[in-house]
């Protein structure tokens, strides 16, 4: 089973920023993989938020997070990244990376890190 693991989540009040990790060491085509971050509010259904390509050059954006949320990866590192600004109390939620474009593929398929919490509130 694919092994990712999130972190960088936290509090932050209205308007701050954070940058959230997953470490995908354990995916040893992490290269040739699609990656995605998807999120889940308290009592809502998981969201898709981003993916990127496998080499970086192509990034993708749900229209609520677009303009605010950047992602990218370094694939030395077996690392996915997805930097968060200007960050609004709807943007509360557990933070998952995963793998392939979950914009085709459902959202709770496996391949999904434990996740990594991020809560906006003043």
């Amino acid at each position: 089973e694919v092994q990712l693991v999130e972190s960088g989540g936290g509090l932050v009040q209205p308007g701050g920023s954070l940058r959230l990790s997953c470490d995908a060491s354990g995916l040893k085509a992490f290269r040739l993989t699609f990656m995605s971050w998807v999120r889940q509010a308290p009592g809502k259904e998981l969201e898709w938020v981003s993916g990127i390509s496998t080499r970086g050059d192509a990034t993708y954006y749900s229209d609520s997070v677009k303009g605010r949320f950047t992602i990218s990866r370094d694939n030395a590192k077996n690392t996915v990244y997805l930097q968060l600004n200007s960050l609004k109390p709807e943007d509360t939620a557990m933070y998952y990376c995963a793998t392939g474009d979950r914009r085709y593929v459902p959202l709770g398929s496996p391949g999904r890190g434990q996740g990594t919490q991020v809560t906006v509130s003043s």
